[in-house]
C-alpha cells in the first residue's frame, strides 16, 4: 500500500516531502493532458450553447469566467484534498469521474436547451465546472507526488506549471483548428470523454486502487447513444454553426437554411426569384428602385447563408457579378450539396471574414454592397462600425448603393446605433421596416425583428422604393428625413474602439437572421 500521510511508524522531519514514486514522464503527461482536456471542454461548450444562447460577447464571457472559476476550485481543493489522503489514489476518480461527465454533456445540454431552457444556465454551469474542475485538481495532486525534496520545490512546480499550460494551448489550437472543422461536437465530447476514462483505468491498474472504471465505461456508452436521440441535432456541424436544411411542406422546390436554431434563408431551388422573408422582398425593392430594370450589378455581399438574394440578382439581372464573403465554410458546402448551388451563374463564394474582404476589393468597384451577416442571434459588431462603413463607401462607385439587414429588439438601440453610424459616413440614409418598429406608428408597441437600412451618396427613389414594397405586399414603410432623425434619438456613433453591440442588442425573440 502506498503511504499516507501522518501514517508513518517512523519519525519523518515536519519539512521532508513525502513521495509516491510517480515518474516525471507520467507526470507531465497526466498535467499536459488535463490542463487540455479542460480547455477542449471551454470551446466545445460555446458551440453547444451557440443555439440556445447566441454566439454573444455574454455567452463567451460566462463560459470562459465557469472555466476558470472550475481551474480555480480544482486547484486549491486538489491541493488542498492532496495533503490529506494518499494523492495518488485520487487521479483515477479526478479523469474517471470528469470523463463521464464530459461524454454525457451534448445529450445533457441539448435535451435542457429544447425542453427546459430555463435550466439551461445552470446545467451549462455544472457540466463545465464539474470536469473543470476535477481535471484541474490533478495538477496539484500531481505535484504533490513529484514532490521529494523542498530544495527542488521551485523547479517541480514551475515545471509542472509549464507544462499545464503549454497543454492549455495545445488543447485550444486542437479544437479551434483542427477538431471542431472535423468532427461534430458531440463526437469530440464522446471521445474525450473516453479518453479521459481510459487515462483513468490506466491509473487504476498502476495503482490497484480505486475500481470504478466500469461504472464510468457505461456512463460514456449511455453518453453516446444519448446523443443520437437527444434533440437539437444537425445534419451538418461546421466550425461556426450546426446546420439543417428544412423542406417547406407547402412548396416542393422549397429549403429553409437553418443555422443554431434561426432560420438564415430561404430558398427555391427551381425560382430564385421567390423570396419568401419580408427582409429579402425589402432589400429587392431597394435594388429594383435604385437601378434601372435588368441592368447587370457589381455586388459585394457580406455573409453568405443561403444566397438567397445573389441567387435573385443572376436571376432577374444577367450578367450581374455577385461576390460574397462567407466566413462559413461548411455553409458554402451545403449550399453546393443541398441548395442546388452551381458555377458559372456569377456567383463567386469566398471564405473570408466580409471586413478583410472589403479591404481586399479596390475602390470605387462596386455598384451595390450588402450586409447581411449573422451568428445566431448576434451580430458581428465589427462589420457595424464608422471604419467598416467607411470601408463599404469606398469600395462603391459614386452611384453605389449600401443596403443591409439589421436585427433588433425592444428598444431598438442597436439599430439606431447603427443607423446613426451609417448617418456620418453617408450622405442619405433611409429605413425600411415595420411601422412601429421604425417609429412611424407611435401607437403601436415595437417587437422589434427584422429591418432594412439603405445608404447612398446620391439620393435614391424612396417612392419607387415604396412601390415596390407595396407590390410584393409587404405592409413596410420607409423613414427618412425628420422622421427618421427623430427615430434616431441621441443614439451612439459605433466605432472599432468602442461598438457595444452585444450589450444594445437586446434577444428577447429569435427573428429571421438571414
Amino acid at each position: 500500500m502506498w503511504p499516507v500521510t501522518g501514517t508513518s511508524s517512523s519519525p519523518v522531519a515536519e519539512d521532508t516531502p513525502r513521495t509516491y514514486g510517480l515518474g516525471p514522464r507520467a507526470a507531465a503527461a497526466l498535467v499536459f493532458g488535463s490542463s487540455a482536456a479542460v480547455l477542449v471542454v471551454e470551446i466545445v461548450a460555446l458551440r453547444l450553447l451557440a443555439p440556445y444562447l447566441g454566439l454573444t460577447l455574454e455567452t463567451s464571457t460566462m463560459v470562459i469566467g465557469i472555466a476558470l472559476t472550475a481551474i480555480a476550485l480544482g486547484s486549491w481543493m486538489g491541493g488542498r484534498i492532496a495533503d490529506q489522503v494518499n494523492p495518488r489514489r485520487l487521479l483515477g476518480p479526478s479523469l474517471g469521474v470528469s470523463g463521464a461527465v464530459v461524454a454525457l454533456t451534448p445529450a445533457v445540454l441539448r435535451t435542457t436547451g429544447e425542453w427546459a431552457s430555463g435550466l439551461l444556465l445552470l446545467i451549462a454551469s455544472l457540466t463545465i465546472l464539474v470536469p473543470g474542475a476535477l481535471l484541474s485538481a490533478v495538477t496539484p495532486i500531481v505535484t504533490k507526488l513529484r514532490l521529494t525534496s523542498l530544495a527542488e520545490t521551485g523547479t517541480v512546480v514551475g515545471r509542472l506549471s509549464g507544462v499545464g499550460t503549454v497543454g492549455a494551448i495545445f488543447g485550444t489550437v486542437l479544437t479551434g483548428f483542427f477538431l471542431i472543422s472535423r468532427l461534430p461536437v458531440s463526437g469530440i465530447l464522446i471521445g474525450l470523454g473516453t479518453l479521459l476514462v481510459v487515462g483513468s483505468a490506466l491509473v487504476e491498474w498502476r495503482t490497484r486502487g480505486w475500481s470504478g472504471t466500469p461504472a464510468l465505461t457505461l456512463v460514456v456508452v449511455a453518453g453516446g447513444l444519448a446523443t443520437t436521440v437527444a434533440p437539437g441535432g444537425c445534419d451538418t456541424e461546421t466550425q461556426y454553426h450546426c446546420v439543417r436544411v428544412v423542406a417547406d411542406p407547402d412548396r416542393s422546390s422549397g429549403r429553409t437554411l437553418v443555422l443554431d436554431g434561426l432560420r438564415h434563408s430561404y430558398v427555391d431551388l427551381d425560382d430564385p426569384t421567390y423570396l419568401k422573408f419580408g427582409y429579402v422582398r425589402a432589400i429587392a425593392s431597394v435594388v429594383d428602385a435604385a437601378f434601372p430594370e435588368d441592368e447587370p450589378l457589381a455586388a459585394q455581399h457580406l455573409g453568405g447563408g443561403g444566397l438567397t438574394f445573389p441567387r435573385y440578382l443572376a436571376a432577374t439581372r444577367p450578367g450581374t457579378r455577385s461576390l460574397v464573403s462567407e466566413i462559413d465554410s461548411g455553409v458554402v458546402r451545403v449550399n453546393r450539396d443541398q441548395l442546388g448551388l452551381r458555377p458559372g451563374n456569377g456567383i463567386d463564394v469566398r471564405v473570408e471574414d466580409g471586413r478583410l474582404g472589403l479591404r481586399r476589393l479596390d475602390t470605387d468597384s462596386r455598384d451595390l454592397v450588402v450586409g447581411d451577416a449573422f451568428g445566431g442571434v448576434s451580430v458581428p459588431w465589427h462589420l457595424t462600425t464608422a471604419e467598416a462603413m467607411t470601408d463599404v463607401r469606398r469600395v462603391l462607385n459614386e452611384d453605389g448603393v449600401y443596403v443591409a439587414n439589421l436585427i433588433d429588439h425592444g428598444s431598438m438601440a442597436f439599430a439606431r446605433a447603427e443607423v446613426a453610424t451609417l448617418r456620418e459616413t453617408f450622405e442619405h440614409v433611409a429605413l425600411v421596416g415595420e411601422p412601429a418598429d421604425i417609429g412611424l406608428d407611435p401607437t403601436a408597441a415595437s417587437e422589434g425583428g427584422n429591418v432594412v437600412v439603405l445608404a447612398s451618396d446620391r439620393p435614391v427613389d424612396l417612392r419607387a422604393t415604396q412601390e415596390s414594397l407595396d407590390t410584393r405586399k409587404t405592409d413596410w414603410k420607409i423613414a427618412s428625413g425628420d422622421d427618421l432623425t427623430s427615430w434616431i434619438g441621441d443614439a451612439q456613433v459605433l466605432t472599432d474602439d468602442y461598438a457595444p453591440v452585444d450589450q444594445l442588442l437586446q434577444p428577447y425573440s429569435q427573428p429571421t437572421a438571414q
